[in-house]
Parts: structure tokens; C-alpha cells; sequence
């Protein structure tokens, strides 16, 4: 089911470039190449199961590049809704850029607010991690280059599995030996890691969202912490902000100053803390821009920036899957 919706959209995108008027033929025969080569250029193994919690089996979807090469750099990709809506089969079209350089793509469903409240969506991505660590050998995923990446509550969950510490105790329930090293099998202390995050804009202060209720960012963050005495205990541990430190992989932000869901300082204040803690990272300002739905322009300028962070990070050397 998932390899045949995946190859209409393709090739609605495909047809929708086509019926665009061209000044120079040659640039429909290159889109034409790029999206045939994307369409059969990979194997899909949907809906695996990675962790079974509160009764539900949580699957995630493996796009593995059919081309032959010891290991792809890979992006864990987390889909948003405000921790209440959304799912990983609506993401699709979300990471077809990286589709395109030859990257594996991990695409992660993870546990809504009316099955489970905070932190549970917090503890689901960080167990979809560690199963990428675990499969790495079998799926090919380079683990010094991976990347997570995720919109809104996506862009917050992308926060959180790439800063937590296994010692802020979010990872207990993950199956697997937390202490095992990834290939060889001997005894490891090594914190499970990511090579860059691409963050938009995600939340990064869940207690702020608390005590700027009523409004749109308020109503899913009642929702997802739900009516706990220590719902603000809960929301320090699972913002972003409070794991911030040095050392922790270099991160771009991506938010629109004009953003009506997620406030726009959200992303400032990350910006401005991981300044302060000397971890490498980038503001990407969109004028007037709302909670996504930039424009083509907009989108355009925004995956210049992404590809060149990723350059000058050292996550893209090698990517090429000619």
C-alpha cells in the first residue's frame, strides 16, 4: 500500500513539473530524470514495528537506496501536529529532497496525546533512535551521519532525540541493550547520537506554550501534557532548552517571524542559548512567514541553506548515489 502511494505522488509531482511551462527543454528532461531516478531508486520496508508501549505497536518506515554502497547517510525524519494529530504516511512529500541525494530516510510515527500524554512522544522518538542504531548494519544507515529533522511538534521531537542524555532517564523503556556496541558487540558507554538537526520551526520551551494559553499553541500543549499536578515538571523535562550544553550536535532552525502556532522567539531564544553554549548553529529567518506553507521562492532558499549547513558539518561528503 505505502510503495503504491508513494509512486502516485511521485508521479503527480512528476506530471505537475511537466505541465509547468519551460523556457529551456532541457530543464524538463533533467526534473524528468530526477524523479524517475528518486521513483526507482529505492526499496521501501514500511510499518516496522520498533517499540511496543501502552498496548500499541509503533511502526516506522525504512526508504533504503536500491544502489549498492557500504553505508547512507540517513534522515530520521518525525512528522508535526502538536503532539495531538498527523501521521507519518501524511510526511511524505516532506523529505523528498533528501530522497534525491541518496539518503536513507527512517519516517517515525510516535504515540498522539489521547493515547498517551507527555513524555511519551519524547520516549517513542528517542526508542525510534536507538533502533536505527541497532538495524544499522542491516539497513545500511551511516550513524556518523545521521540527521532528524522534523516540523513543529516534529521540529520539537527532532530537539529532544538529538539533545537528551540517557541519563535524563527518557530512554528506559527502549528495547535493546542500551550498553552494547552498535557493530562489534562488546560493552559501550557511548551516548546514542546525531550528526546535525534540522529543526522547523519546533517548539523549544513547552513550559512558555504553558502560560501563553488560551490560543492555538496553548490548546495542544494542554492536550498533550495533560491535567497532572506536575504537568509543569513535565513540560521543563521535555523542552528542548533545558538540555542545552556544549557539546550537542550543531543545529538549523528554520521559522517564520510571523508565525501564528509556534511563536517566533521560540526559535530565537534556541538560537540565542546555543550561541551561549558554543554548539554550532543557524537562524533561518523567513519574512512574514507563517507556521509553514512557505512559498516556492522561500522553500528554494531555505534548502540552499540546509545542503550548505550539512556541507560545512560534514554530513554530506559522499552522498551522491549516481
Amino acid at each position: 500500500m505505502l510503495r503504491r502511494i508513494v509512486s502516485v505522488v511521485i508521479a503527480v509531482v512528476l506530471l505537475t513539473a511537466l505541465e509547468t511551462p519551460r523556457v529551456v527543454s532541457a530543464q524538463t528532461s533533467e526534473d524528468m530524470t530526477k524523479f524517475v531516478h528518486v521513483s526507482n531508486g529505492y526499496r521501501i520496508f514500511p510499518n516496522i514495528t520498533y517499540l511496543r508501549a501502552g498496548g500499541w505497536d509503533l511502526k516506522l518506515d525504512v526508504y533504503q537506496p536500491r544502489v549498492a554502497r557500504t553505508q547512507s547517510p540517513t534522515l530520521i525524519y518525525i512528522h508535526g501536529g502538536g503532539w495531538t494529530n498527523g501521521s507519518k504516511e501524511s510526511s511524505a512529500l516532506t523529505f523528498l529532497p533528501y530522497l534525491e541525494m541518496g539518503w536513507a530516510v527512517v519516517n517515525v510515527e510516535y504515540r498522539m496525546a489521547d493515547v498517551a500524554p507527555a513524555p511519551a512522544a519524547v520516549e517513542d522518538c528517542r526508542c525510534a533512535l536507538r533502533w536505527v542504531y541497532r538495524n544499522a548494519e542491516q539497513y545500511n544507515f551511516d550513524l556518523d551521519k545521521l540527521v532528524v529533522s522534523g516540523n513543529s511538534a516534529g521540529g520539537h521531537l527532532s530537539l529532544t532525540t538529538g539533545f537528551l542524555q540517557e541519563s535524563a532517564g527518557l530512554d528506559r523503556q527502549c528495547p535493546g541493550n542500551r550498553r552494547r556496541s552498535w557493530s562489534t558487540g562488546t560493552t559501550s558507554t557511548e551516548e546514542l547520537k546525531v550528526a546535525a538537526i534540522i529543526n522547523w520551526y519546533g517548539i523549544s520551551d513547552v513550559t512558555d506554550l504553558i502560560h501563553r494559553t488560551p490560543g492555538p499553541s496553548g490548546s495542544f500543549t494542554e492536550a498533550w501534557l495533560g491535567s497532572t499536578l506536575n504537568r509543569e515538571q513535565i513540560a521543563t523535562r521535555v523542552s528542548p532548552l533545558t538540555y542545552v550544553r556544549e557539546g550537542l550536535p550543531p543545529v538549523l532552525t528554520i521559522h517564520g517571524d510571523a508565525d501564528p502556532i509556534v511563536p517566533y522567539d521560540q526559535g530565537v531564544r534556541l538560537h540565542q542559548a546555543l550561541d551561549k553554549a558554543g554548539v554550532p548553529n543557524q537562524l533561518i529567518t523567513v519574512p512574514g512567514g507563517g507556521h509553514g506553507g512557505f512559498t516556492n521562492a522561500e522553500s528554494v532558499r531555505i534548502y540552499a541553506a540546509i545542503t550548505g549547513f550539512l556541507n560545512t558539518h560534514h554530513v554530506l561528503t559522499g552522498t551522491s548515489n549516481e
